[in-house]
């Protein structure tokens, strides 16, 4: 899929090693959106972080996420029970031996986390994201 943000790897790179650098993301940032690597259980920035905001993508800043649809899962990742509209893609995940549903960034394609569908209501959804794939913003 073509996404309109697009850049080479190395274009994304230097990217997130200056928000790195800048300490606007973390060091894992690169691994998690373009190689979809995961970060372990609550080691992220976000997952206790409970301020009002905007959860954005770390490397493009597509809005995916509100503060208000954020709640404790209890999994050791950041989880939201709603993304904004049209704010992410889905694909099918089968790594690792499992069948999941992997969200992606509409914007640039940045691997994000997955989404599940054992969340609360009203949907029924949680997002299950990695910190180093968001930047929140104060409202």
């Amino acid at each position: 899929m073509a996404y309109p943000l697009a850049k080479t790897d190395d274009e994304w790179r230097e990217v997130l090693r200056a928000k790195i650098d800048r300490g606007e993301a973390e060091p894992l940032a690169f691994e998690v959106t373009r190689r979809a690597a995961t970060e372990r259980p609550f080691s992220g920035r976000y997952e206790t972080w409970w301020q009002p905001g905007r959860y954005h993508c770390v490397a493009c800043g597509t809005h995916l996420f509100d503060s208000d649809t954020k709640f404790d899962a209890g999994c050791g990742w950041p989880s939201f029970w709603r993304a904004r509209p049209g704010a992410i893609v889905e694909r099918l995940d089968r790594s690792h031996d499992m069948v999941r549903t992997e969200t992606l960034c509409a914007g640039c394609g940045a691997h994000l986390g997955h989404v599940f569908d054992d969340g609360p209501p009203p949907t029924g959804l949680r997002f299950c994201m990695n910190s180093a794939a968001l930047q929140w913003q104060p409202l």
